[in-house]
């Protein structure tokens, strides 16, 4: 729930797009951006309208995009406070976050209720962005494969829609404890998720981010292994100048793509 005002969101979101790295990447010579690179900014409901005008806007070349952080699974009818990921769509959401693991341990959210919002979202023309991840307690008991594997399962066992989404590994003991995921850790994981993916599903081309609680300092430590193509960033995000950071190891991280001929 933050940032808790327009005027600090605005302020946020305008600053990451009007950045010295955005003013950089401006400058950069055509190729010099990878066309792989997404920048998705996923603010609380009520700014998602004021911040898509925002964007519209600003001149940037970051090519950022707005994404929810939740909907439901309904597109219409009496669910008073839920929001569709079709109302989503009409504010010109590209990305939702479904499964996080603060709605799953707060709010009692099942795998049942995450595979049918991730049918939801892509039936809309929208790109889920599944969320899973074992607790501290599961990882005690070295539960965290099956536990995965289950999330996985109960979410696609019934859906067609595979190699549309995208799934963040979210070690949920590692999110805001300081106890960090070693990034070998995090791609060992991440493997065994585009295994299950490949052997049960026959997912080819799915993306795979980490996220865990990462900052400036590792980030880069974690994207140097192909297999983790992104992060989704927690708290790190609502401070300008750390996430403007984090940005730039990403760009340092990411290979030149080759300009066309």
């Amino acid at each position: 729930m933050n940032p808790l005002t327009f005027k600090e969101a605005g302020g946020l979101f305008g600053a990451i797009l009007n950045s010295k790295l955005s003013r950089s990447a401006k400058s950069r010579p055509a190729g010099q951006i990878p066309n792989s690179l997404e920048l998705i900014i996923c603010p609380p409901f009520i700014y998602l309208e004021p911040l898509a005008k925002l964007l519209k806007a600003i001149s940037h070349k970051l090519k950022a995009k707005l994404g929810s952080q939740d909907c439901f699974w309904e597109d219409h009818g009496a669910y008073t406070g839920e929001i569709s990921s079709l109302m989503l769509k009409n504010l010109g959401v590209e990305y939702v976050i479904v499964g996080h693991s603060e709605r799953r341990n707060y709010l009692g959210e099942t795998d049942e209720m995450v595979a049918r919002k991730v049918e939801a979202v892509i039936e809309n023309g929208l790109t889920p962005v599944l969320c899973v991840g074992e607790t501290l307690e599961q990882k005690k008991k070295g539960l965290a494969e099956k536990i995965i594997k289950e999330q996985l399962e109960n979410c696609f066992r019934n859906s067609k829609f595979h190699n549309h989404i995208v799934i963040a590994y979210e070690p949920v003991w590692a999110i805001g404890t300081g106890d960090d995921c070693p990034p070998e850790k995090a791609l060992e994981m991440i493997k065994f998720i585009k295994d299950i993916l490949k052997s049960e599903f026959g997912v080819q081309d799915s993306r795979l981010l980490y996220g865990g609680s990462v900052d400036s300092r590792d980030i880069a430590d974690y994207l140097k292994y192909p297999e983790i193509e992104g992060a989704l960033v927690g708290g790190a995000s609502l401070k300008t100048e750390e996430f403007e950071k984090i940005i730039n190891e990403i760009l340092k991280s990411i290979k030149t793509e080759s300009a066309p001929k």
